[in-house]
């Protein structure tokens, strides 16, 4: 599975200060309404206008014409829960807000919708070659509205609406724990009529960033952004926007931005545990793993809870300790009583499970996480590649289709086309180039939504794409940040162009802080051959199927092949 860093679990709390015997301060609305209350009539109107005026692009039904609208949302247009990706998470939000107070349309969430779009973009994906860049992104941005514009009907009345009270919008913790779309549009809705509630700006920008991780939709970064800065430009260093800021930089992969925002919101507020998590995250992803280690203890220290513990464990199972990093996310199941939250920690437990190959513990653990949240893609994902290493293909196949008809973001589609290939049928070649193709679109939809999207281009490439790409994005990467993970994409990329005493620095610096990843395992076992060094490309090829003898349809296949010929040479 992809790193774990930059996804994000649901707040448990919406009070980020230190315990205090200090007399309650004035609630946010309260403060706000007055705030409102003071300012002239002109310019109420002028800033609710001005939120009108944000509506997301829509995406056409002409590719072409669509695509001139993708590449403006470009040009124009978080999350303490989970930590910071690639696995997630990291996906892709309207300071100013949509002219009809919605967050999306209804047909959305209509699946006859999806897969009627994502059909749509396979056949856009057998001509990939002719299409432009603009117009493949576009392909994606209708896969992921289901074929609908992106904001547009109305959602009168419904519980988002309702949870508003009196006193001011949403808080972060109400949108974790509710439904997210019906909150996002409860905000606006209140915004548009106290437009100088700096407070609910941020939780909106926060909103944004959580729906672009939970949606696949890069579109909403640049919304996000607005109604950041916007919640900064009321009340200046305010500690919450700062720390939605921390989160939308390493969201999109922005991560000495994310450290940056991070330290800032905790100058202001050191309790504040949006920006606890994500500094951890950023660390992490800088590869600052002993700075990272560091963090997750004052984190701990500060603001104990489920976000903590996920990132504590992280840390330590990226320095090889997965019995520390299991009894870490064991509590924090045992502590977490959300849905929400039993899902995250529940998936968590299964990629960890996954990454050791012990299948059938993984297969338990995400059917906990399902029956807390049967829609959870994470789990959704994470039982399908389980079901296919433990042979059930079928199921797995299914179950990725499922995921990719909902949301086509590059892990699951190139597991699904890895799955096609090795599977062989009538049309599974076509298949699977269908979703490496989505993949690229992906890739310049995120990059449209600022995000910096080079190491899953990288990882991508190298294997299924342009392999000189692969090399590109991968040193671009490299020169930003020294992670396991970037030092493992550059050493694969370095490989795929035959440049395999290049790569074999990077494929040991991968595999030096002690991580159990069968992928780089094997890896550095090719590199090792390729180099010349038989006996420990077969230690290596070795430990990899040892370690998850099925931890890529094609890639397992491979190492069985490379360490059945290199035993056959001894």
């Amino acid at each position: 599975m992809p790193p774990r860093t930059t996804d994000s679990t649901p707040e448990r709390r919406d009070d980020d200060r230190a315990p205090s015997t200090d007399p309650e301060p004035e609630t946010t609305g309260a403060r706000e309404g007055d705030a409102a209350a003071g300012t002239d009539a002109t310019g109420s109107r002028g800033e609710a206008a001005e939120a009108g005026q944000d509506q997301p692009p829509t995406a056409g039904p002409e590719a072409g014409e669509a695509g001139t609208r993708a590449d403006t949302a470009g040009a124009e247009a978080g999350e303490a829960g989970h930590p910071a990706g690639s696995r997630s998470g990291d996906r892709p939000g309207l300071p100013a807000l949509a002219g009809d107070g919605s967050g999306g349309t209804a047909d959305e969430d209509d699946p006859g919708q999806r897969v009627a779009a994502m059909r749509r973009a396979a056949d856009g994906g057998r001509r990939w070659r002719a299409l432009h860049l603009a117009g493949c992104a576009v392909l994606l941005a209708v896969a992921v509205t289901g074929g609908a514009v992106a904001v547009g009907g109305g959602q009168d009345g419904g519980t988002g609406v309702d949870a508003v009270s009196a006193a001011g919008a949403l808080s972060p913790g109400d949108l974790a724990r509710g439904d997210l779309d019906a909150g996002i549009a409860s905000l606006q809705k209140h915004l548009r009529a106290q437009p100088r509630d700096f407070g609910s700006w941020s939780t909106l920008g926060v909103a944004y960033v959580e729906q672009a991780r939970t949606k696949g939709d890069p579109s909403r970064y640049p919304q996000a952004e607005r109604a950041l800065r916007r919640s900064l430009e009321l009340e200046p260093g305010n500690d919450q926007a700062l720390a939605g800021q921390a989160a939308l930089a390493a969201a999109r992969h922005d991560f000495p931005g994310a450290l940056d925002h991070a330290d800032r919101a905790l100058k202001q507020n050191p309790y504040n545990e949006r920006a606890l998590c994500t500094r951890i995250d950023a660390l992490v992803e800088l590869g600052r793993y002993d700075d990272a280690a560091k963090a997750a203890v004052t984190a701990d220290d500060r603001r104990p809870g489920v976000p903590v513990f996920t990132r504590y464990a992280y840390v330590r199972e990226l320095r090889g300790d997965v019995r520390t990093a299991r009894a870490v996310l064991e509590r924090a199941l045992g502590s977490a009583s959300a849905p929400a939250d039993v899902a995250y920690v529940a998936t968590a437990l299964g990629q960890l499970a996954w990454n050791q190959g012990e299948y059938k513990t993984a297969l338990g653990h995400y059917a906990r996480a399902l029956a807390a949240d049967d829609a959870y893609l994470p789990a959704l994902e994470g039982r399908a590649r389980a079901q296919a290493a433990s042979g059930d293909r079928a199921a797995a196949v299914a179950g990725l289709e499922q995921v990719v008809a909902r949301f086509p973001l590059p892990g699951p589609l190139v597991a699904l086309g890895e799955l096609y290939e090795d599977r062989g049928a009538d049309g599974d070649r076509a298949k699977a180039g269908d979703q490496y193709a989505l993949v690229d679109a992906w890739t310049a939809l995120a990059r449209a939504g600022g995000v910096n999207a080079d190491l899953d281009s990288a990882m991508a490439a190298a294997d299924h794409g342009d392999r000189k790409e692969a090399l590109r994005s991968a040193r671009a990467e490299w020169d930003r940040r020294h992670s396991v993970h970037t030092a493992d994409a550059l050493a694969w990329a370095l490989h795929v162009n035959g440049r395999d005493e290049e790569a074999l620095p990077y494929a040991r610096r991968a595999t030096a802080t002690g991580y159990r990843n069968a992928v780089f395992l094997y890896h550095r076992g090719v590199i090792e051959r390729a180099t010349g060094d038989e006996r420990a490309a077969r230690t290596y090829l070795k430990a990899a199927l040892d370690l998850n003898p099925g931890f890529s349809p094609l890639g397992a296949r491979e190492a069985r092949t490379a360490l059945k010929d290199l035993e056959g040479n001894r």
